[in-house]
């Protein structure tokens, strides 16, 4: 196995080594840089995450994955072999900016693994625990839990990811339900519902790339066809329902009610053994996760400008979630440690012991997050969005009719290969309202499968934030929970393009969404009959 990886990694070396001698300029001649880059605009501006997203699949090793597709994009975004100026470009364009960009979340990223190791501190986790123990008594009743939890939080998808993910590990795990499996039902909810809830920083995004005063109205007609994020619903019921697994995730599923082992494979989470704290009770994580919510709350609509005369809408729509969350973060982590302090359950020491062990926890997810953005800056910076503009202006002459699917499999494969869902529908959105006149019921159909393949894209994205975030969450490894929900999401995305199909002749969100309920059912008992007497 180890000589593959190194086969692997070689190959991959040296069809880098190829394509940037392809790409040599008369460097040695002394000639300045290229002004007109032959990989800008093409094809080749998403070949350097396609490459990173390969070989994370294949080696099962993320990090360097990641920089090798970075190191590929800082080369192409030279227009030839410049090393100088490829590192120049892969560090102040990658991944500096990408710190930059991201700091505030790495910010509420500790700040959640602060909270998540005082609260275990305290005795909270365990109380909640014992609590679930006596009140969830099954494997379902605990995924639906998970499922309603993140229906709940609709306001983000990184702090649904999060919250979720410290709320409930302690209730599937001692349902036995592996990490893969939890990082799932997490990842498949806080996108998708966020992509249909009006009040959201999704929604508020999505508003502002549509024409002027029209985009909460856009976004409200477009939920009902929205299919992808609604049958993914309908597709983790029906999961529970039936009882069943297939693909890796079968395996995963298989050693965690067999054998314990929540992991399978790759790296796990080193938690550190708390001694349990009898005097801990399910308030002590109840209340924290509720003041983090309100006051998260509270800081995004502040930042928006709402307690400055905004509406409450307005305000959401010109929030920034990178600053709002942690603001809201830091002030609900000080009423959190001033709450048990006063509870007696931790002690001042204590306290300040959790904020380096928070940190810790969350060092895999922030390097991963700054390479993968640090990935989407060389995708930008090499025109990723011209180039899928262009392919979508001329997809509209002939196809009107199948052209939501088409913008459906678009929005998939630019929101997959970038891993941003809001850079996709920002790409794509504008295009859409120019190629349908306003009166054609089809435009909003075409809207909600750009916002619907950007989720599906998104979702399926080894380097899409919120994948990472499922995966820091669920405290799984990030390559495993990328296997495991491949095959679901392309099972509903599959069944999404039929629907759109359909939507384009019956622009009828009545007859085109029970009809995909029923084809997502149907392909769940399909798949469990096939696979029922599979090892």
């Amino acid at each position: 196995m180890k000589n593959t990886k190194k086969l692997i990694s070689l190959i991959g070396i040296m069809a880098l080594v190829v394509v940037m001698a392809l790409s040599m300029t008369v460097f040695a001649e002394g000639e300045d840089v290229a002004t007109v880059n032959m990989f800008a605009g093409t094809f080749w501006s998403l070949v350097p995450p396609i490459i990173a997203i390969g070989l994370a699949l294949i080696t099962k090793e993320v990090y360097s994955s990641l920089f090798v597709g970075i190191l590929v994009g800082a080369f192409f975004s030279t227009g030839g072999f410049h090393p100088v100026l490829a590192m120049d470009n892969l560090l102040n364009e990658g991944i500096v900016a990408a710190v930059s960009g991201t700091a505030g979340i790495f910010v509420f990223l500790v700040v959640l693994g602060v909270l998540v190791a005082l609260v275990n501190k305290a005795g909270g986790s365990a109380a909640f625990g014992a609590w679930a123990e006596k009140n969830i008594h099954s494997r379902a009743g605990a995924m639906i839990a998970t499922f309603i939890l993140g229906v709940l939080i609709f306001i983000d998808d990184y702090f649904n990811c999060l919250t979720v993910g410290s709320v409930m590990r302690p209730v599937t795990d001692r349902q036995k339900i592996s990490r893969a499996k939890l990082a799932y039902l997490i990842d498949a909810t806080a996108a998708p519902i966020c992509m249909i809830a009006p009040i959201s920083s999704w929604a508020a995004a999505v508003a502002s790339y549509a024409p002027e005063g029209q985009g909460l109205s856009l976004f409200i007609k477009a939920i009902p066809f929205n299919f992808y994020s609604l049958l993914t619903f309908v597709f983790i019921i029906g999961l529970v329902v039936l009882k069943f697994d297939f693909g890796p995730m079968k395996l995963h599923e298989m050693n965690a009610m067999l054998k314990g082992d929540l992991y399978t494979s790759g790296d796990r989470a080193e938690s550190e053994a708390v001694e349990p704290n009898s005097r801990g009770k399910v308030i002590d994580l109840i209340l924290p996760v509720v003041v983090l919510i309100v006051v998260c709350v509270l800081a995004l609509i502040y930042v928006g400008g709402y307690f400055a005369g905004e509406t409450f809408v307005n305000a959401f729509a010109n929030t920034d979630a990178t600053v709002g969350l942690p603001w809201g973060g830091i002030v609900a982590l000080a009423i959190t440690i001033t709450y048990l302090m006063v509870r007696r359950v931790v002690t001042f020491k204590e306290a300040m012991d959790c904020i380096p062990k928070g940190f810790i926890a969350m060092v895999p997810a922030i390097l991963i997050l700054t390479f993968a953005t640090a990935l989407k800056n060389m995708t930008g910076l090499l025109g990723a969005d011209v180039y899928v503009a262009g392919l979508m202006e001329g997809a509209a002459a002939g196809l009107a009719k199948f052209l939501p699917a088409i913008i459906f499999v678009v929005a998939c494969i630019l929101a997959f290969s970038t891993g941003t869902s809001w850079g996709t529908f920002g790409i794509l959105i504008p295009i859409v309202v120019a190629i349908y006149p306003a009166t054609d019921p089809l435009m909003i159909i075409g809207m909600s499968a750009c916002l619907a393949g950007a989720v599906c894209g998104d979702h399926c994205s080894p380097i899409s934030d919120t994948t990472i975030m499922s995966s820091a969450g669920a405290e799984c490894n990030h390559i495993n929970h990328v296997s495991t929900q491949l095959p679901y999401a392309i099972t509903v995305a599959a069944i999404s393009f039929v629907t759109y199909i359909i939507a384009g002749f019956v622009p009828n969100a009545w007859i085109c969404l029970p009809v995909g309920i029923v084809l997502t059912i149907a392909t769940l008992l399909v798949i469990k009959a096939v696979t029922k007497d599979k090892q």
